[in-house]
Formats: C-alpha cells, sequence, structure tokens
C-alpha cells in the first residue's frame, strides 16, 4: 500500500452492519480523537466552485478529518481553490488532472474523495476510469453518491487487489436496524435549530457549520447534525445521509441522531442541517428533517440574485416571505433569522438586502460568508435568551 498513513476505516468490515457502523465511525472522527489528519485529493472535474461542486466547495472551506492537498478541475487550472470560491486563498491548488496533483504534490494522498454530487447520483464511465486510476495508485476512496462502489465487482476487486477501502458515504444502516419516529425527541431539552433554504445547493450546510463555530467559540456548546454526504465527510459526528434512507426512517433516523447527539454530548444548542427546500417539488427531505428535529427554530437561506430553482430553468424562485410562511404553516417553530448566500452579489447589494429583508421581514439578516460570525450567535441569543449565561466573560 502506497498510503502514507495506515488509516483504513473499513478494515475487517463482514456484515451490512459493520460497513454501515464503521463509514459512520470513519466519517465522524472515529472517537473524537485525531492522531493525525489523513492527506486527500478532491476531485471536481468542470465543477468546482459551482452547484454540482458542493462537496468539494465544502470540503476547501471546512474538514475536520482531511487535509486536502490539492483540487482536480482542468476548468481552474492553476488557480488558488479558496480564491476561486471567492475567497480568502488557502494554499490548496486546482490542477488539470490525477497525474498533475500528484507531481504538484510530490506523494500518494491517503484519500481521493469525489467532490462532485450530480442530481444522477452516479459515476459517469470516464469518473469511473479516474477512481479506479486512484485506488490503482494506492488511494483509499471517499465516495459520497447513491451508487455504492464496494458493490461494484469492478472496484471491489482493485479494492481487494491494492488493498484500499472504500467508504460509502451514503449508504444507510440495514433495514432491519433502521429507526422509526419514537416522539423521544421531546426529551431533548437544549434549542434544536433547523436551518433550512428556499432551494437546493444553496449554502445551508456552509451556513449551519459557521453558526455551530460560533456559537461553540461563543461559549455556547453547539452540536452540528449532518444530513446529506458532505457533511458526514466534514466530519459531523452525528447525523446521517437522509435521502439515501427509505423515506418511511427518514424522521426516525434524525430523531435518532440528534439523541444520541444531545445524551452523549450535553450541549446547549444542537444545529440541524437542512436539504432541498420546503416548497421544492423535486425534494421531500425538508419536511422529514422538520417532522424528524421538530426545531425550535428555522434559521431560513437564501439567494436574492437566484431568479430560478436548481436544475429547473423554469421554476421560479420563492420569496423568503412565502418560504417562511409554508415552514410555519407546515410545523409548529419560527423562523428566527435570514441568511444570504451573496453569489453574483457586491459587497454593496449584500448590505442592502440585509437592510431590506429586515426591515420586510422583522427578523435578523445577515450573511454567514462575508459578515461577523457575531451576526449570527446575537441571531440565535435574540430568539433564545435563556443561552446568554453560556458566554464567555469578554465575548
Amino acid at each position: 500500500m502506497q498510503n502514507t498513513t495506515t488509516l483504513n476505516p473499513l478494515e475487517e468490515v463482514t456484515t451490512d452492519e459493520d460497513a454501515y457502523v464503521s463509514v459512520m465511525s470513519a466519517c465522524a472522527g472515529l472517537d473524537g480523537h485525531k492522531e493525525r489528519v489523513a492527506t486527500a485529493f478532491v476531485y471536481c472535474e468542470g465543477n468546482f466552485g459551482a452547484v454540482d461542486g458542493k462537496t468539494a466547495n465544502g470540503l476547501v472551506r471546512y474538514s475536520e478529518l482531511y487535509d486536502i492537498l490539492a483540487v482536480i478541475d482542468s476548468e481552474k487550472v492553476g488557480m488558488d481553490a479558496g480564491a476561486a470560491l471567492g475567497e480568502e486563498p488557502k494554499g490548496i491548488p486546482i490542477c488539470r488532472n490525477l497525474a498533475s496533483a500528484l507531481a504538484n504534490v510530490g506523494a500518494v494522498p491517503d484519500y481521493f474523495i469525489f467532490g462532485v454530487a450530480p442530481a444522477s447520483g452516479m459515476l459517469s464511465i470516464s469518473e469511473r476510469g479516474i477512481v479506479l486510476e486512484a485506488m490503482a495508485l494506492g488511494m483509499n476512496v471517499v465516495n459520497g453518491l447513491h451508487e455504492f462502489l464496494n458493490d461494484d465487482p469492478e472496484f471491489a476487486a482493485m479494492a481487494a487487489a491494492k488493498d484500499v477501502q472504500i467508504l460509502d458515504v451514503r449508504r444507510p444502516r440495514a433495514k432491519k436496524d433502521l429507526r422509526l419516529f419514537s416522539d423521544r425527541i421531546v426529551d431533548v431539552t437544549c434549542p434544536r435549530i433547523a436551518v433550512l433554504g428556499t432551494d437546493c445547493a444553496i449554502g445551508k450546510r456552509t451556513t449551519a457549520t459557521i453558526l455551530t463555530r460560533a456559537l461553540n467559540n461563543c461559549g455556547v456548546k453547539t452540536v452540528l447534525v449532518g444530513t446529506g454526504q458532505t457533511g458526514l465527510i466534514q466530519g459531523a459526528r452525528y447525523g446521517v445521509a437522509l435521502d439515501a434512507v427509505p423515506s418511511q426512517f427518514c424522521s426516525g433516523e434524525l430523531e435518532a441522531a440528534i439523541v444520541e447527539a444531545f445524551e452523549e454530548e450535553t450541549p446547549d444548542v444542537i444545529v440541524i442541517e437542512g436539504q432541498g427546500a420546503l416548497s421544492h417539488p423535486a425534494f421531500s427531505t425538508s419536511s422529514l428533517i422538520i417532522r424528524g428535529s421538530r426545531p425550535d427554530g428555522v434559521v431560513l437561506q437564501h439567494a436574492p440574485k437566484r431568479t430560478h430553482r436548481c436544475d429547473f430553468a423554469q421554476m421560479a424562485m420563492p420569496t423568503p416571505a412565502a418560504e417562511i410562511n409554508l415552514i410555519q404553516t407546515f410545523a409548529d417553530t419560527k423562523v428566527i433569522g435570514l441568511t444570504i448566500n451573496h453569489e453574483n452579489m457586491s459587497d454593496a447589494e449584500v448590505s442592502e438586502a440585509i437592510t431590506f429583508y429586515e426591515n420586510a421581514l422583522g427578523i435578523p439578516a445577515t450573511d454567514a460568508l462575508s459578515r461577523a460570525p457575531r451576526r449570527l450567535v446575537d441571531m440565535v441569543l435574540a430568539a433564545f435568551p435563556a443561552l446568554e449565561e453560556n458566554l464567555m466573560a469578554g465575548v
């Protein structure tokens, strides 16, 4: 094995349940003690910085589990990955292909992460080739697609031949072990805040991550519960890729993850990552997230310059007011703030939008990426003032 570490999270897996536990443990940072962060290349050909590159985009912004050495995207060769996202440089080069990434870094990384999230959830023929090439070089694979590569004879044979592992992050528990909703969520006594949105791929996970870190940094102990593959790959300790779970069990699986986070961490706040949009006809996950988490508050993510839904050019974006009305009609909860995705916006336009929505909606608004994280903290404190006693002195 040519890897620079012996980290093999799926070693000696023999059953479906073992595989599920091992994958989730790997994606949750094992027992929380990290002697070394594994190195990785992220593949995102033709999509870095775009909607379908959201997994790669998220990993460049933040990852607990992986040290990202390079991004592969021939359309942005030579750029710094952070700068390509319109943010601060990260020191992560974007390379043309796997060979150039290896030449740039000078070593074979531990992992090859498939960082594209296509609507189909499947590998193309060319993508199969690049993943197999990485495995042949001795890289473990992190796969967030609906297609489980461990079940593919060609990939299984390559993994065995090269002594590498495949993490199929979306693989759910064995059906016999899936949990139904039990209403144990009422035992979770800390505030539960869901970050929902007006569209898919609009920044819900990024906002949820920044909100979680901002609250923790201010002394409000907060745990993030992930609901998609990217959050789990980034290192969320609790959660499940809900879009791979049979719908009957989605609310129960999420409820169980939240209860587990509450019992094991005793947090002051639990933040739940949203998926899709409640108003979007192509997704049902948002409704199941609301049902399973029964959130005490919702932060709504919106992109003011986005005119139509992702992948649906004839489907106009809803207004935040309409989405808020739908959420608050659908569930016994309250939208406590609006966060803005600043795609195609100048800084001045972001400021104008914040002022406009605060006046129009009567709730706090901010941009999680371009404005101070303290604004997110203040948004939560305004809705849950009892949390103020947890703040660190002087923060």
